[in-house]
């Protein structure tokens, strides 16, 4: 396979990958809890948007909710060649990650 990720499309998906389905906004608190920086809902959105393009995610319409006014939320979900991939960009960074010589100062 030779399906390649931007690093914030690589952190988005492993984050939908970790939620099983998710929502822009609820990645934009995950993103920032975990990575203690900070991004956008704009952000987000795009790179859901993109990876969706490249058949990584699919998306769904959720239930109206109160708590938004009545509207609906996109949930988006990994799609198998999302998971694929992910784990090819993870265990090629790993292997790479295991020949750096140990920083010893």
């Amino acid at each position: 396979m030779n399906h390649t990720l931007g690093a914030l499309e690589e952190v988005i998906i492993l984050l939908v990958l970790r939620e099983e389905e998710s929502y822009g906004a609820q990645l934009v608190k995950l993103y920032v809890e975990h990575m203690k920086k900070e991004i956008t809902l704009p952000a987000v959105v795009m790179v859901l948007k993109r990876l969706e393009k490249k058949g990584m995610l699919k998306s769904r319409m959720g239930e109206p909710s109160a708590e938004r006014g009545g509207r609906r939320k996109v949930m988006y979900e990994a799609t198998e060649l999302g998971y694929q991939t992910a784990e090819e960009a993870i265990k090629a960074k790993t292997q790479i990650w295991d020949m750096v010589p140990k920083f010893s100062k």
